[in-house]
C-alpha cells in the first residue's frame, strides 16, 4: 500500500477545512464545514468528524500516512489539547486524541494556525528565502508564527508568536482571552466591523456588516469605515514592531480575511509602522501580504504531518 498522502485540518472561529495533501503542497481532496463556536465542545467534535468523514470516505485515504491540524489556539502540542479563545466549549480539549481515534489510530501532530500559516508561507509563499520572519492570520481572530534563523519556532507548546494577544492598549477593551486591549480586540474581522457600527458607519442595503463590507465602504472613503481600518493597521503595526524589536525578524506577512482588504488595510499598516519600528535595527522591516491564501491553514498543517514539527523546524519548512 501506498502512503504518500498526508491529511490537514484547519480549525477555526468560523470554519473547519480539511484536505488531502500530496508531498509538493498539493490539494487533491477538500472538504468544509462551519465552525458552530459557540456550542457546547461535543457539538463542535461532530463538526470536526463530518469533515473527516469527507475525507475518509475518498479512495485515496488508504494512501494516508499522517494527519496534522492547525487550530486556533492557544493549543498544548505537548498535551494534544486545544483552548481556542473563540470556540469557549473547547477548554483543555484533548482533540488530538479524538481526531486519532476518529481516523484509526493514524499519528496525529496538532499546531497553532498561526504556526500552520507561517510553515505555508516559508515553505511556498511570501516568506520563502526570508530566514527571520512573522507571518500572521487576521480573520476571526489574529494569530502568527515565528521562523528564526532560518527555522520554524513553535515553541514548546506550539504558540510562540501568537501576535493577537500581545496588548497594545493598556487601558483598552477586556479581551476573551482575560488581557486587555489585545492586538486581536482591535484588528480582528469582528472588532472592525464592530468597532465601525459603534462609531455610526451603517450596512448597505444587502445588510452586511462584515470587516469586509466595512473594507469595502472604506475604499469608497466612508470616513468611519477608513478609521476604523486605520485603528486596526496602527494595533497591527504596534505588534508588528514589538515582535520585530524583540527577535528582529526582517518581514512580516499578513493573511487572513481581513488581510484581503489589500491597500485599505496595508497603506495605513506601513505608514503606522514608520511610527513604532524606530529602531535602526527595524527601519528595513517590510510588511507584505500573504500568498497562499485560504489553503495556507491546511498547507502548513500537512506540512506538520508530512514532516513533524521537531522535524519541520529542523528541516526550515
Amino acid at each position: 500500500m501506498h502512503t504518500d498522502l498526508v491529511a490537514a485540518l484547519d480549525i477555526g472561529g468560523t470554519k473547519i477545512a480539511a484536505a488531502l495533501v500530496d508531498g509538493r503542497g498539493g490539494i487533491l481532496v477538500r472538504a468544509q464545514h462551519a465552525t458552530p463556536a459557540q456550542e457546547d465542545g461535543d457539538t463542535v467534535m461532530r463538526a470536526v468528524t463530518d469533515v473527516l468523514g469527507e475525507l475518509t470516505a475518498s479512495p485515496l485515504w488508504e494512501r494516508v500516512a499522517a494527519l496534522g491540524i492547525g487550530s486556533a489556539g492557544p493549543v498544548d502540542a505537548s498535551a494534544g489539547t486545544v483552548s481556542p479563545v473563540n470556540v469557549p466549549g473547547w477548554r483543555g480539549y484533548p482533540l488530538v486524541e479524538r481526531v486519532r481515534a476518529a481516523i484509526g489510530g493514524l499519528p496525529v501532530e496538532l499546531i497553532g494556525d498561526g504556526v500552520a500559516i507561517t510553515a505555508a508561507e516559508h515553505w511556498q509563499g511570501a516568506a520563502r528565502g526570508h530566514d527571520n520572519a512573522l507571518c500572521m492570520v487576521v480573520s476571526t481572530g489574529v494569530g502568527g508564527g515565528l521562523v528564526l534563523g532560518g527555522r520554524l519556532h513553535p515553541g514548546p507548546t506550539g504558540n510562540a508568536g501568537h501576535i493577537g494577544h500581545i496588548s497594545v492598549d493598556l487601558d483598552g477593551d477586556p479581551c476573551p482571552c482575560g488581557s486587555r486591549g489585545c492586538v486581536e480586540r482591535i484588528a480582528s474581522g469582528p472588532n472592525i466591523a464592530r468597532r465601525a457600527l459603534e462609531n455610526g458607519w451603517r450596512p448597505g442595503p444587502d445588510g452586511d456588516a462584515s470587516a469586509a463590507a466595512v473594507a469595502a465602504a472604506a475604499r469608497a472613503g466612508d470616513p468611519v469605515a477608513v478609521a476604523s481600518f486605520e485603528r486596526a493597521a496602527r494595533a497591527l503595526a504596534a505588534g508588528i514592531a514589538a515582535t520585530a524589536t524583540l527577535v528582529e525578524i526582517d518581514i512580516a506577512v499578513v493573511g487572513g480575511g481581513v488581510g484581503k482588504a489589500g491597500e485599505v488595510l496595508f497603506a495605513p499598516l506601513r505608514k503606522a509602522l514608520t511610527d513604532y519600528a524606530t529602531l535602526s535595527f527595524v527601519q528595513r522591516l517590510k510588511v507584505v501580504p500573504a500568498r497562499m491564501g485560504t489553503d495556507a491553514g491546511l498547507v502548513g498543517a500537512a506540512a506538520a504531518a508530512l514532516t513533524g514539527p521537531a522535524k519541520a523546524a529542523a528541516a526550515g519548512v
